[in-house]
Formats: C-alpha cells, structure tokens, sequence
C-alpha cells in the first residue's frame, strides 16, 4: 500500500529524519494559511498523488507570494496529474502540500527495500539524487551504491561510513547520514514496509541533511499489524477495480489488453497471461482470486473484469483443489446472470468434481465456452476477442 509523501513525511518525523516545515491543503483558502503560518517569503505547492515525476509534469511548483500559493493550488486541486508512473488519465489532485523552500547545496539519492535476490533488505543510495534511479542505473550503474543488511544483526555502523564516503560526505554529515540510516532502517523494520524512497536526500547550504521528499510502500500483508496506517488508504489513487478488488480480499492488477482473465492461484494466473500472449492475445488484467475462493466471489470477480470496457472476451482458468469445480461454475453462472453480459466467456476447469461443474455450465443455456485445457482455453479466448 502507498500512501502520500505528507504522510510519510509525518512518520519520518516520529522516527527523527529530518523534513521540512509543511502542512497538507485540501483547497486553496487553507494552502494560503498554510503559508501565512510557515511564514517566509517563498513556498512549495506539492500535488499529492501515488506516482514519481511529480516535478517535471507540474505538480511541484514554487511561489514567491501567497497569492501565487492560492494560484497553484487552485490549478491543481480537482485535476488529474498524468507522469511516466500513471496511465493516460492520471491520478486525481486531491490534496496538497505547503512546504518551506529550502536553500540545496546538492541532491542525494537514498532508499531502502526488499531485495528478494538476497533475501534481505538493501540500502540504494546515489550521488544523483532528484533523477529517475532506474535511468541512473542504466546509464551510469557506477553511480548507485548497494548495500545488503543481515537481518540478524541489522544495520551496522561500518554500513553507514561505507555509504557516506560512497557520497562524498564530509564528517558532519557522515555523522548526520549514520544517524538517519539508523532511523530509517528501524522505521522500514516496525512499520513492515517493502520501500522507503527519498529523492531528494539535500544538503543544505548549511551543510545539513534533509528528506526534500517522501516516499513509502507498506507491507499489505502486515497491514492488519498497524491499523493506524491501513487507515492512511487513499482509494482515490487506485484504479477503481482494483479498489473493488481490494474489498474482497481479491489481487487484481489492471492491464492493457482485451482478454481479461480470471484464476487461483498467482503462479497460474501468470502461466495464463504467458499462454494467451504466445497465441497473438493481449492480457487484460491479473486476478487472482486464491485457493480458497467460494462461489460469492466468484461472482464479484466476474463482475470487476466485466466492468473494464475495453475487455472482448473473458477467459477462468480455475483449478479446484480446495475449491470444487461445480462451485466455481455456479459462482460464474450466477455473476452471467446478474451483469447480463453478451462477451463470449471461456471456461477452464480441472481438479474436484470437474465434470459436474462443465455439466452446470453447459446446462445452463448461457453462452459459455468450455475448454479442455489451458493452452485450448487461451486460443479460443484469443478467437473471440479478435471475432
């Protein structure tokens, strides 16, 4: 789960990492106040929105007066900001942030995450901060700077000597970073987060370290450990079937193409995706609605996938194990049934009573497709979505 860089920069400063002065806005009157209360002469308008490059397609802009903070806000609040992160629409403007301007002597790029190639968390850090670090990787990788942290021991201080040089810090700030390393790393630990990002790390021109943004990915399986961040959910910033997923307990991820699919299990559902792509279709979306569905959603799968208007026909991929066959063909008649859909939907099952729910689906009268096995099910699904 993301959630938005005001909030993250509230848990940074429970957790002592430096930020600046900033308070969220919802509408123009109170960004002005925002600003009167920071006071200074000069102010940040930051769209708050679940997606990076938030500068370079103008949701981070700079006013010299609290008219202008008025101004921009007012632009911003009520539109859709479209980066290289979102798709052709964007992600709704609901809120911003009002910061302090800080005087930037150099940007640093620092984050911590999951590293499933080690197993174990890594610290990314970079001399090229306010850049895109997968370009920075790509083009200079002698740039990024990879640490791995045993779990056992956590975070040593050696660690952080290594990535301050790394950076070219002199002995204040080694000292700043050791201290922030620290903290971040308890923070990604207690708050069972899978990214902590922070692009920009400045230093100031007084010569101290500064988080100039905010960004954290949280854990969604240990969400149920920490209601006081489950609550920070913004389902505006979710494509709205995904939110719909999300209520019942449905992985859902929405995609370009035209074949929507549905099936349990993950590793399935991406065998599926492969399998349609090999006979010339295009995935609509993943969904995966795991080894112990019932029949209700079921149901309220179909009813996701048929609500995407571009999806041309449907392909289920269900093998019942600890689900049987013939519930998941009353979950699919059921959800024809109610949507009243016309596309043409094909059916795969295999496992408990496999033969009872093929002769459900074909008893019904509803013009579902049954297939013999995967690979049969991928390429009439293909078929029928080209016509």
């Amino acid at each position: 789960m993301n959630i938005h860089e005001y909030q993250a920069k509230k848990l940074f400063a429970d957790y002592k990492i430096p930020v600046p002065t900033g308070h969220m806005a919802t509408n123009a009157n109170e960004a002005k106040q925002h600003a009167q209360d920071l006071g200074g002469n000069t102010w940040m308008v930051k769209a708050q929105v679940h997606a990076g490059g938030r500068g370079k397609a103008g949701g981070v802009k700079k006013a010299d007066s609290k008219d202008i903070v008025t101004d921009i806000t007012q632009s911003l609040i009520g539109t859709s900001l479209i980066t290289h992160q979102t798709g052709v629409t964007g992600q709704p403007i609901n809120k911003v942030l009002i910061e302090s301007t800080s005087e930037i002597q150099s940007e640093l790029y620092l984050s911590l995450l999951v590293d499933r190639a080690t197993t174990r968390v890594a610290i990314i850090a970079s001399k090229a901060g306010g850049m895109d670090i997968e370009q920075v990787a790509a083009d200079t990788p002698e740039q990024i700077i990879n640490v791995t942290i045993d779990p056992v021991v956590g975070i040593q201080a050696y660690q952080c000597r290594e990535i301050a040089f790394a950076l070219d810090l002199e002995a204040e700030q080694r000292k700043q970073l050791t201290v922030l390393l620290y903290n971040l790393y308890r923070l990604f630990i207690e708050k069972n987060l899978s990214l902590v990002e922070i692009n920009p790390l400045v230093i100031t021109q007084q010569g101290d370290l500064l988080a100039l943004d905010a960004k954290i990915n949280i854990e969604d399986n240990a969400l149920y450990r920490h209601k006081d961040l489950a609550a920070l959910y913004d389902s505006t910033q979710e494509d709205e079937k995904e939110h719909k997923a999300r209520e019942f307990d449905l992985n859902y991820i929405a995609l370009d193409g035209d074949i929507a699919c549905m099936v349990n299990g993950a590793g399935l559902a991406m065998a599926t995706m492969d399998v349609i792509k090999m006979h010339g279709g295009e995935p609509a979306n993943f969904l995966d609605v795991g080894g112990g569905t019932t029949a209700e959603k079921v149901t309220e799968a179909c009813k996701i996938i048929l609500s995407d208007l571009k999806v041309k026909a449907i392909l289920i991929n269900i093998f019942g194990g600890i689900v049987r066959c013939d519930l998941i063909a009353a979950g699919v008649i059921q959800a024809v049934q109610d949507t009243g859909t016309t596309l043409p939907i094909i059916v795969r099952l295999e496992g408990t009573n496999v033969e009872k729910g093929k002769d459900m689906l074909t008893q019904s009268g509803l013009a579902i497709i049954t297939a013999d096995d995967l690979d049969d099910g991928a390429k009439k699904a293909v078929l029928a979505a080209k016509g």
